[in-house]
C-alpha cells in the first residue's frame, strides 16, 4: 500500500468518525436547546410580570447566535473546530444553568443573561454542520453535511415534550418546577461537550488544513498566519468568489422568509379561529381556543419536521443533481409555500401545507446553498466564510421575524407571504441568469 492511499483511507475513516461525533453532539445539544425554547416565552412572561416580553428570550438567542458566528469562527480557525464548538456547548451549559438561577431569584435580566449564553451553544451547531465538510469527498459533501443537520432532528422535537417530565425532575430537585427542562438543557449539553472533547480528534479542520498544505502530525495544533480583521477577510473570499456569493444570498433569504412567515402563523391561526367564531357563544369560544392551539402545535410540529426530517434526502439530491438546482428548486418551494399559505390564508389546512414547503424549501436551500459556500472557497478562508454566513443568516432570522409583525400589521398575513415570494422569485431568478451565463460563456470558451 503506498503512502498516498493510507492517508486517504486515514482521512476517510476520520471523516466516517468526524460525522458520527458532530451527530451525536448535535442530538445532545439538540435536546437541550428544543427544550430550552418550549419554555422560554413562558419564563420570560413569568419574570417579566407582562406579555409584553413573551418574545424577548427568542430574541435575545437569536442575536447572541449572530454576534458569536464570528468569534466562534476565528476560534476555531486559530485553534479547531473542536475548540470552537466546544467553546459555543459549554457557553451554553453555562446559559442554562444561569437560567435556573433566574427561575429561582426571580430575576429578569438574569434570564436574558441566560438566553444570551445559550445563544452561542445554537451559533456552535450551527458551525457543526460546516465542520462535516472538512474533510468529505466533494461528491459526498452534501450527504455529510445534511446527516449533522439531520440529527437536530430529535432534539427539535422532544424538547417541546420534555416540559412536564422537567417539571417533576424540577421539583425533586428543590426546584421551581419550570426549571426542570433546563436541568434537561444542562445535562445534554455537558455530554456533548464531552462527545467534542473525547471524539473529534485528530481535528477535523487542522487535519484538512495538514493535507493541504503537506504537514505532518505536528502540524495539527496550530493555524499560522493573520487573525485581525476576521469579517473583513471573510467578506472578501465571498466577493471573490462569484458562487460563494451566490449561496450566501440563498442561505440569507431562505433564513429570512422562513424566519417571517413561521414567527407569524400562531398568530394568524389564532386570529382566524376567533373571527368566524366570535358571535357564538363563549361556550363555543372555549372549545374553538383549545382547538386552535392544537392546530398551531400540529402546524409548527410538521414545519419543524420539513426543515430537518428529510436532510439527508436533500444532502443525496444535492450530490446528485448540484448545488445549484437543488437551491434554485429549495425557493421554489419557498415560492410555492408562500403562495399555498397567502392565496389559502382562509383555509388552516392550505396554511399547514403551505408550512410544511416552507421547512422543505429552508431544508433544500440550506443544505445545498451551504454545501456550495464551504466548497466555493480556499481550506484557508473556509472557516472565516462560514461564520460571516451564520452572522447573516442569524441576523436575517432575527429581522425577518421581528419586522412580520409589523408587516403583517399593514399588509395582513396574506401579504407577508407575498413579501416571502418577492424575495424567493429574485434568487431564483439571479440563480437562473447565473446558469445562462455560463452555459453561455462555455461555448465561446471552447471556441
Amino acid at each position: 500500500m503506498t503512502s498516498s492511499t493510507a492517508a486517504a483511507l486515514d482521512t476517510h475513516r476520520v471523516q466516517r468518525r468526524t460525522v458520527l461525533v458532530l451527530s451525536l453532539a448535535q442530538l445532545l445539544s439538540g435536546i437541550g436547546s428544543g427544550a430550552s425554547l418550549s419554555v422560554g416565552s413562558l419564563l420570560a412572561v413569568q419574570l417579566s410580570g407582562s406579555n409584553a416580553w413573551a418574545g424577548s428570550v427568542t430574541t435575545v438567542m437569536t442575536l447572541a447566535t449572530a454576534v458569536a458566528a464570528m468569534p466562534l469562527a476565528g476560534l476555531a480557525e486559530r485553534r479547531g473546530r473542536r475548540i470552537g464548538l466546544l467553546t459555543g456547548v459549554l457557553s451554553g451549559m453555562l446559559g442554562a444553568m444561569v437560567v435556573i438561577a433566574a427561575t429561582v431569584s426571580g430575576f429578569f435580566p438574569v434570564l436574558l443573561a441566560g438566553a444570551a449564553l445559550l445563544g452561542l451553544a445554537t451559533a456552535a451547531n450551527l458551525q457543526a454542520r460546516f465542520a462535516a465538510v472538512d474533510l468529505a469527498d466533494p461528491e459526498h459533501r452534501g450527504r455529510s453535511l445534511a446527516i449533522v443537520v439531520w440529527a437536530v432532528t430529535a432534539g427539535a422535537v422532544a424538547g417541546p415534550n420534555l416540559i412536564r417530565p422537567g417539571a417533576v425532575v424540577g421539583e425533586a430537585m428543590g426546584l421551581p418546577g419550570i426549571a426542570g427542562p433546563f436541568v434537561f438543557s444542562t445535562a445534554g449539553l455537558a455530554m456533548a461537550a464531552l462527545l467534542l472533547l473525547i471524539g473529534l480528534r485528530p481535528d477535523p479542520l487542522l487535519h484538512a488544513l495538514a493535507i493541504r498544505r503537506g504537514a505532518g502530525s505536528g502540524a495539527l495544533t496550530a493555524v499560522p498566519g493573520p487573525r485581525r480583521g476576521s469579517l473583513r477577510r471573510g467578506l472578501a473570499a465571498i466577493r471573490s468568489s462569484p458562487k460563494a456569493g451566490l449561496a450566501l444570498l440563498a442561505i440569507v433569504a431562505a433564513h429570512a422568509c422562513m424566519a417571517a412567515v413561521m414567527s407569524m402563523t400562531p398568530l394568524h391561526l389564532q386570529l382566524l379561529s376567533e373571527g368566524p367564531l366570535a358571535s357564538h357563544g363563549a361556550g363555543h369560544a372555549h372549545t374553538a381556543s383549545t382547538d386552535v392551539f392544537v392546530l398551531i402545535g400540529f402546524t409548527i410540529s410538521l414545519h419543524i419536521a420539513g426543515m430537518y426530517a428529510l436532510s439527508p434526502v436533500m444532502g443525496w439530491l444535492t450530490d446528485r443533481a448540484g448545488r445549484v438546482p437543488v437551491i434554485i428548486g429549495g425557493h421554489g418551494l419557498i415560492l410555492a409555500a408562500a403562495c399555498c399559505a397567502g392565496f389559502g390564508a382562509g383555509q388552516p389546512i392550505l396554511v399547514t401545507t403551505g408550512l410544511v414547503l416552507l421547512g422543505l424549501g429552508w431544508s433544500a436551500a440550506t443544505i445545498a446553498g451551504s454545501t456550495l459556500l464551504a466548497e466555493s472557497v480556499s481550506v484557508d478562508s473556509r472557516v472565516l466564510v462560514q461564520g460571516v454566513s451564520d452572522t447573516l443568516m442569524s441576523a436575517a432570522g432575527a429581522i425577518g421575524a421581528g419586522f412580520s409583525g409589523l408587516v403583517m400589521s399593514w399588509i395582513g398575513y396574506q401579504g407577508l407571504n407575498m413579501f416571502a415570494v418577492a424575495i424567493a422569485a429574485v434568487v431564483m431568478a439571479v440563480l437562473a441568469a447565473d446558469i445562462r451565463s455560463r452555459s453561455t460563456a462555455s461555448p465561446s470558451a471552447a471556441g
